[in-house]
């Protein structure tokens, strides 16, 4: 509620610098005030009653703080509309006549024809230039925030928690006075001009980011958390290399990553809030929001929450800053003086003439009484707030969306909590008439994964397939789904019944899945043991750990290019069937079985209580790869420093000049050696680029994904306006908006060859 009044400056309510003779008077007074007053700008008085409530988040404000936000955030969601949004590849989400699942958060949700599509994004990019520029205001919120949501409900897939905050702030921003500083609608309406807003404009945006670190914070008390499962991995990137100069990685990831991530998404709300800690606060916060952008694929998320940091400061800090600029930029910069006008949007305090003892009633364009907009506004800000702190623990209520934690996936502020690996995925189909089995490719269908991990996003996923099975002569298909998982670390084990048919199966957003299987979190300590294994073993060495449910078994199958592959079980007891000897072997706890490369087994739990095992495996042709690789790297160096004496035969040539690769009288492993040597040069030389370099390819990036948006929104609002042009022709505008820069071909295997050691 932070709206305090600065000795010797303007105050938030923008009466204007006190001359010299009220200057004590005020200290004696600012000395007089209640230690709340000094630290959250209000009495607790001005809570006792509905009236002082009202009067209290109706309290007149400075603009400028808010004006800024509203600048930065339409300008931010103006770019992110083109980039996460997906403006620039809009056709290939939405191709018409493409069979696709989607997976909207309400059924009845349906895409419109892609053109159409293209203008709900064209509305969506008016409204949010709307905002920015403060133009017609009212109407670029409902523009923006109409459009936004529609998108946002329209795929699940696409949900974080970031784009669900750029959709609160937008409703917000609907009911605020946003355009009262540095708008148009203040150029063209004189009364919004610099005109002061009430303090619950404040109050909401304050809240809701102090929601988002703070509840942030409280869900990241998980013990996974706070045992530092959850991102574990992130502790090998670069950005943390200062750290390990003095601690172990183990001791960064628990300490830094989530140590700290805890520390600072507890406290963030409460160091930007309080005078005294606020630099801290932005500067931890703007670090930690600067190191997010390197770390994970947020778009603007870092950028709008960097944004967000100055409303916690005195509402006025704008005219003091801009005031520092020449006077010659002053007529395209923010307003520096006067002090803000009075606004039929807030309530004024009657005011007292201290010499004589009199009172005066506020001039005639301010009011000290509360109107009926006032009273719904507070009642607004009470309801909203509240709504926000009940969403996140409403799980009793929604319990259908979720794997392993009840109630809605989304709108919990639950970030970077989990971390999942998927080591297997199987869709089998069976015809209801004739019985026959089959499987389908993981994702058929569809351009999404997220559906692996939802049971709400299964269920839409299983009654889609249903709908298009039947073009391809299968009757009636039954789907079943074996997904396994591991979550922060832990066994890999299946989320879904495996012996359910989910488009048959019941779902309801309001009661448990009898199909999603528990999580087995008394198996959670293993993890421990599993460090202690993977040091053990040697670097070409792979294990994966495996937890399964009495009565169902797992059908899994060795490939030849793995040898030396065992099972050996950790807990329970198990059945290994060899599917091509037909024999089978009963397994304790301790006892191991080599298994065939080549072939299928079965591995069934007969225990009571769960089963725990892992399989060893060498992946032997990328073992013997790797030692042809150290051959042929010795091989060239001693060619080049001159000590080879044996001339090369002709299928080594290319190891020293480089030419004719890619004929067929090259040794395939030649080739693969000096595709990997120029994918790591190539590596290299971008981590080792310098600033300008980067910026380069950064803004050569940017410019053909906007010219690419650019163009085929204009084709898509000359299709609507004119009517669809020859095939022919469209082919060709569609190409040329395709195009893109030259790349190298090292760049080309970059993208190519992704998922390699080397990156």
């Amino acid at each position: 509620l932070q709206s305090r009044r600065r000795v010797g400056g303007a105050s938030d309510e923008g009466e204007g610098t006190m001359d010299k003779e009220t200057v004590p008077a005020a200290e004696r007074a600012v000395e007089t005030e209640s230690m709340m007053k000094r630290l959250f700008g209000f009495e607790k008085e001005d809570l006792s009653s509905w009236h002082r409530l009202v009067c209290l988040l109706n309290r007149p404000t400075d603009p400028a703080s808010l004006g800024i936000f509203r600048f930065l955030f339409g300008m931010i969601m103006a770019i992110d509309i083109t980039q996460e949004r997906g403006l620039s590849h809009l056709d290939y989400k939405y191709l018409d006549g493409a069979p696709v699942c989607r997976f909207p958060l309400f059924s009845f949700l349906q895409p419109l024809p892609l053109d159409y599509m293209y203008l709900v994004y064209v509305v969506m990019l008016f409204g949010a230039v709307g905002i920015m520029m403060g133009c017609f205001y009212r109407l670029s919120c409902l523009m923006f925030i109409s459009t936004y949501w529609y998108i946002f409900f329209l795929d699940k897939t696409a949900w974080n928690n970031h784009s669900y905050l750029y959709g609160l702030i937008g409703f917000q921003l609907t009911f605020m006075d946003a355009n009262r500083y540095w708008s148009i609608d203040g150029l063209r309406n004189p009364p919004k001009k610099n005109a002061q807003v009430p303090l619950w404009n404040y109050t909401l945006l304050r809240f809701q980011i102090f929601i988002v670190y703070f509840i942030a914070g409280i869900k990241k008390l998980d013990a996974d958390w706070v045992e530092g499962y959850s991102m574990s991995y992130l502790a090998h990137h670069w950005l943390f290399d200062p750290f390990r100069m003095i601690l172990p990685n183990e001791m960064v990831s628990l300490l830094v990553v989530h140590g700290g991530g805890l520390c600072l998404d507890l406290s963030a709300g409460y160091l930007l809030f309080f005078d005294a800690t606020r630099p801290f606060g932005i500067f931890f916060v703007s670090y930690f929001h600067c190191m997010n952008s390197q770390l994970f694929s947020i778009g603007m998320f870092a950028y709008t929450m960097l944004a967000t940091s100055p409303l916690f400061c005195y509402p006025d800090w704008p005219r003091h800053f801009f005031a520092r600029f020449p006077e010659i930029l002053r007529p395209v910069l923010p307003l520096t003086s006067p002090p803000p006008q009075p606004s039929t949007s807030c309530v004024y305090p009657v005011t007292q003439h201290t010499s004589t003892g009199l009172q005066d009633l506020s001039p005639a364009a301010k009011t000290s009484k509360t109107r009926f907009k006032h009273k719904l506004a507070t009642l607004f800000t009470i309801l909203y707030l509240a709504e926000q702190l009940f969403l996140p623990y409403s799980h009793f209520i929604t319990q259908g969306y979720n794997n392993w934690t009840n109630g809605l996936y989304g709108y919990s502020w639950d970030m970077m909590v989990h971390s999942r690996s998927h080591q297997h995925v199987k869709i089998t189909y069976k015809d209801g008439k004739t019985g026959d089995v089959g499987y389908l490719n993981p994702g058929v269908f569809t351009q999404s994964r997220r559906w692996k991990d939802h049971g709400d996003m299964l269920k839409q996923y299983a009654t889609c397939l249903s709908r298009h099975l039947p073009h391809y002569n299968i009757s009636d298909p039954e789907i079943y789904f074996d997904i396994w998982v591991s979550i922060n670390e832990r066994f890999q084990q299946r989320i879904f019944d495996p012996r359910v048919n989910i488009v048959k199966a019941d779902w309801s957003p309001f009661r448990p899945n009898p199909w999603l299987m528990p999580l087995l979190v008394d198996l959670s300590p293993w993890r421990t043991k599993f460090q202690e294994i993977e040091g053990s073993l040697d670097n070409q060495t792979e294990i994966v750990f495996i937890a399964d449910f009495p009565g169902l078994l797992l059908e899994n199958y060795v490939s030849e290019d793995l040898g030396n592959t065992s099972v050996q079980v950790l807990q329970g007891q198990l059945n290994v069937e060899i599917v091509d000897e037909k024999k089978n072997y009963t397994l304790q706890p301790g006892e191991q079985k080599q298994l065939p490369a080549g072939a299928y087994h079965k591995v069934y739990t007969v225990s009571e209580g769960p089963s725990c095992y892992m399989y060893i495996y060498v992946n032997t042709t990328e073992a013997a790869l790797q030692r042809n690789f150290t051959k042929l790297f010795e091989l060239q160096e001693r060619v080049r420093n001159g000590t080879e004496t044996e001339p090369l035969p002709p299928e080594l040539q290319s190891l020293v000049t480089g030419e004719n690769e890619g004929s067929e009288a090259m040794d395939p492993v030649v080739q693969l050696f000096l595709r990997r040597q120029r994918r790591m040069k190539e590596v290299k030389k971008r981590r080792e680029a310098n600033v300008c370099e980067r910026l380069n390819r950064f803004t050569v990036k940017k410019y053909y994904m906007l010219r690419r948006a650019f163009l085929m929104t204009a084709i898509a609002m000359r299709n609507l306006a004119v009517g669809l042009p020859p095939l022919e022709q469209l082919t060709r505008e569609v190409a040329f908006a395709n195009m893109k820069e030259p790349e190298t071909e090292a760049s080309q295997d970059l993208k190519d060859e992704v998922g390699h050691d080397e990156l």
